[in-house]
């Protein structure tokens, strides 16, 4: 019984996404704002990689989460809340990115400052499958930084968000289609021509590293 009454609390305590949407729709604002502390950081972080600008990703977080607010009464919980607020955040990125090519079509170097522990696991498919002690590892992040940004933004934004979303924030083929509103198969093949041209970018700093 005791064990049963803690997990009720427990439950009481961290709400599903499910159960703060349907409070959000009803005009309980402090479960949206629970649901914005839930998924900001990720949500910032697909955004920050894919913009590389610690500025325009925070305007286009809030940007995200006010249009999310304004969609509530409309949302019909046809999808996930993380997916739905992912699909936003995209989809204003990219619109942002869009207009931003076309004001500016460079990009500084001074921008690009990718953190390197939310880069690892894109490292590792850079470098292969060799073994690296972890002193080896971080300073082959320190000095594959730069270089990374600068192959990441390169690539299209179609291909850009796949990558951050797989290899970056970890998210499954099914997840991103969701997302993206694409088959499945679109994103593999997406996935698969991201990687051969970032291999072909990095080739010549990490050598025969495979994807």
């Amino acid at each position: 019984m005791e064990n049963n009454t803690s997990f009720d609390a427990q439950k009481e305590s961290n709400p599903a996404d499910e159960e703060l949407l349907l409070r959000a729709q009803s005009g309980d604002d402090s479960a949206f704002e629970q649901l914005i502390t839930r998924h900001k950081r990720s949500i910032y972080s697909v955004i920050y990689h894919m913009t590389s600008n610690q500025h325009d990703a925070f305007d286009l977080l809030q940007e995200t989460f006010l249009r999310a607010y304004k969609a509530l009464p409309k949302f019909r919980r046809d999808a996930k809340f993380s997916t739905w607020i992912y699909r936003i955040a995209i989809n204003l990125t990219i619109n942002f990115l869009h207009q931003s090519r076309r004001k500016s079509p460079k990009l500084s170097l001074d921008e690009l400052d990718m953190d390197a522990a939310e880069l690892l696991q894109l490292q590792e498919l850079a470098v292969g499958a060799h073994t690296y002690d972890l002193e080896q590892r971080q300073l082959r992040l320190k000095e594959l930084q730069v270089i990374l940004n600068q192959a990441l933004q390169s690539l299209s934004e179609k291909h850009r968000v796949v990558v951050v979303l797989h290899d970056i924030q970890g998210k499954t083929h099914a997840e991103i289609a969701k997302i993206l509103r694409v088959p499945e198969g679109t994103v593999k093949t997406r996935l698969f021509h991201a990687h051969r041209l970032l291999r072909k970018k990095l080739s010549r700093y990490i050598g025969s590293g495979n994807f």
